[in-house]
């Protein structure tokens, strides 16, 4: 079986972001068939966010900053890792 090089990877739905140990549920998790190129700069995007949420939080003593920043980082995380796997298939 081969494949179109001209047909875009895309994510293939299979990377989930657990909270905490012990947990069976996904808080969220990554839909199939978004195109990777769009993921990783999505990815990109929220990592910005992060570090501004992070250095935010830190100076003005918001720790619900730095837990939005690590929500987000997951969520960066899995798109990243997603976007890794389609551009294997």
């Amino acid at each position: 079986m081969s494949t179109d090089d001209t047909t875009p990877h895309t994510t293939v739905g299979k990377t989930k972001f657990y909270q905490g140990e012990g947990h069976t549920d996904p808080l969220f998790c990554i839909e199939p068939g978004i195109p990777c190129q769009h993921a990783r700069e999505q990815a990109s995007e929220l990592m910005g966010c992060v570090c501004d949420l992070t250095i935010t939080g830190i100076m003005e003593d918001k720790p619900q900053l730095i837990w939005a920043s690590y929500y987000l980082s997951a969520l960066a995380k899995a798109l990243m890792d997603d976007a890794e796997l389609g551009m294997k298939h």
